[in-house]
């Protein structure tokens, strides 16, 4: 995948432009460069990841497609454990959920640091077994029960593109409740 089909699988989620937002397991910045392309610069964006280099390797991506790191924040840390953040107005978490077992702990967790109906966007191989460089995946239909678990609204899916690697992925969009 390159940076439009990045674009292209957030893009159906029509996000207003601005706000405070996080990429939980950002690594080196794929989705966090997607997400700056539509909800502007003017928009906050924490990008979290356990690999400070990974995170540097963003920063610079950054600076060089955008000519600017302002409002970019990088969090180095593990998102599944508690820590700081503000109030945010959306999370992605795009290729990061299916690393943890307990799914519905991490969604839990993850809706902790959303405002009453910010969003969640995800983007999940759309399988139900992994393998072990992608251990724990979910299927759209097992995400909509997960959501339905940890106090989300109903998911939407947005996207659906081909994947060399299990299938295909999917992109959704939820509201926390």
């Amino acid at each position: 995948m390159d940076h439009n089909d990045h674009v292209n699988l957030l893009k159906p989620a029509n996000l207003n432009q601005g706000g405070s937002w996080a990429d939980l397991g950002a690594g080196s910045g794929a989705f966090t460069l997607a997400l700056r392309e539509l909800i502007g610069l003017d928009a906050t964006i924490y990008a979290v990841d356990k690999d400070r280099s990974s995170l540097r390797e963003l920063e610079n991506a950054h600076h060089v497609r955008f000519k600017t790191t302002d409002n970019l924040i990088l969090f180095p840390n593990d998102f599944s454990r508690p820590f700081d953040l503000p109030p945010l107005d959306g999370i992605v978490t795009a290729n990061s959920l299916h690393y943890f077992k307990d799914r519905l702990k991490v969604l839990s967790h993850v809706r902790s640091f959303l405002k009453p109906n910010g969003i969640l966007l995800v983007v999940e191989y759309n399988v139900d077994s992994g393998n072990p460089w992608v251990p724990y995946p979910f299927s759209f239909e097992t995400f909509k029960k997960l959501t339905a678990q940890s106090g989300f609204g109903e998911p939407r899916l947005l996207a659906k593109t081909p994947s060399r690697f299990l299938r295909e992925f999917y992109s959704a969009s939820v509201q926390k409740q």
